[in-house]
């Protein structure tokens, strides 16, 4: 019997995939046997692709902005992917951006910016790849949230509503394509070392009280979120309709 968590065959898209949570889950679905194509905006690729590619799997990347992306550009991305790789059976959403303003002070113009990314192109991409994944009769679906996806946190409120927004989605869709073949969940991470959480973890202050509310105590490596997005890649995961996989050192037991 072969392992529930093998993908070796399978055709997976990661957004963001060049740097942070999304390059470790694009290493961690190639180490499990798939075939990885990953989006970049600023950060090349070209080290990311280098180490998929040493695993004996396939690898590809395109550059795209979802900051107002439309439908013909989340068709042109999901395209890419599919013809790339032969097929596409795997969307990772993992791509988002975050803005912190006192929520007085924010303008709309850049809680437009923050819900575009983190909640219109994931939204797109899943539609895009859901025509797909309908047709062929089978897929995967993972949308990173995050834990400011059940919580307020501070001075976040644009990040906060797309994160909510996505898991609202999550269940959503998994309504719709549950019986068509299709599994869609979610992941939520905690706070992780990353460049989001850079601003975070460099205030001594604001570093102290987070970590002294994780029971782990510490923030979580960006490669240690990537075992969820494997498994709900996975056949381990067939029967997960709507669930949200929490990967958070305690944070919303507390």
């Amino acid at each position: 019997m072969g392992s529930p968590f093998d993908l070796t065959g399978q055709k997976a898209l990661v957004t963001g995939g060049a740097t942070g949570i999304g390059e470790c889950i694009a290493l961690g679905l190639a180490a499990a046997g798939a075939d990885v194509a990953l989006t970049y905006r600023s950060h090349a690729p070209d080290e990311t692709l280098a180490k998929i590619e040493a695993m004996g799997v396939e690898g590809a990347a395109v550059k795209a902005d979802f900051n107002g992306m439309d439908q013909s550009a989340a068709a042109d991305v999901i395209a890419f992917a599919a013809q790339a790789l032969g097929g596409l059976d795997i969307l990772v959403n993992n791509a988002g951006i975050i803005h912190r303003e006192d929520s007085t002070d924010m303008a709309l113009e850049d809680w437009r910016r923050v819900l575009s990314v983190n909640l219109d192109s994931v939204w797109l991409l899943s539609q895009a790849a859901g025509r797909r994944m309908v047709a062929q009769g089978s897929g995967k679906i993972v949308i990173v949230s995050s834990v400011l996806g059940s919580q307020g946190g501070l001075r976040v409120p644009a990040y906060t509503a797309s994160k909510h927004a996505v898991l609202g989605l999550t269940k959503a869709l998994c309504n719709e394509w549950a019986l068509l073949g299709i599994n869609v969940n979610a992941i939520a991470p905690g706070y992780t070392a990353t460049d989001n959480t850079q601003a975070l973890r460099d205030d001594p202050d604001r570093s102290k009280a987070l970590l002294e509310r994780i029971p782990a105590g510490r923030f979580a490596e960006p490669e240690e979120i990537a075992g969820a997005a494997v498994f709900l890649a996975s056949q381990a995961a067939n029967y997960c309709h709507g669930s949200v996989v929490t990967v958070d050192g305690g944070w919303l037991a507390r």
